[in-house]
């Protein structure tokens, strides 16, 4: 169960009020940490693992993008101890469209995590890919490799795209499903 940097300290000094409690009743993730991937309605054509990774190549043409929208679905700053935050965003062009929904959670002191599901869809194919990647590190890896680098931890720690690449992945899955 994660804890604040300074959960050891606070229970020291409370040590004598709560010496009759040994378990935790109703543990709970109060840092609102997901894996959700997303939901599939149709049982007939489920993803299956695979082997074919999102196109990168073809994102990275210079198509028009015919819309795109971010919605920030829940952020809180974990009592002043860090920041948890899940958006989506969402780029459509004429042949595909990505979605992106990442998770961040920075604890201060303690560990940083991402977690992203990338859901790739091609039209003309009717071929759909979703990518999971799950990293994560202790705070003070990822503080000094920020510093190795001549960055500015502190705020560069606000920020998931400034440190996704230092993460080590943790959990990765790919699927996909022909919808035609």
């Amino acid at each position: 169960m994660l804890q604040v940097a300074h959960s050891k300290e606070w229970q020291s000094t409370r040590e004598k009020k709560h010496e009759g409690i040994t378990e935790v009743v109703k543990p709970f993730d109060w840092s609102y940490s997901t894996n959700y991937k997303g939901t599939e309605q149709s049982p007939a054509k489920a993803l299956e693992p695979s082997s074919t990774p999102i196109p990168l190549e073809l994102l990275k043409r210079p198509d028009p993008i015919e819309f795109f929208d971010e919605v920030m679905l829940y952020e809180d700053e974990m009592a002043d101890n860090g920041i948890t935050l899940l958006s989506c965003k969402l780029r459509v062009m004429p042949a595909r469209l990505l979605l992106l929904c990442r998770f961040f959670m920075r604890l201060d002191g303690v560990m940083l995590r991402i977690r992203d599901t990338r859901i790739y869809v091609e039209f003309q194919s009717g071929e759909v890919i979703r990518e999971y990647t799950a990293r994560e590190d202790k705070y003070e890896v990822v503080r000094q490799k920020l510093a190795m680098q001549g960055r500015d931890a502190p705020a560069q720690l606000r920020d998931p795209n400034n440190i996704v690449d230092l993460l080590p992945v943790v959990d990765k899955s790919l699927e996909s499903v022909q919808l035609s």
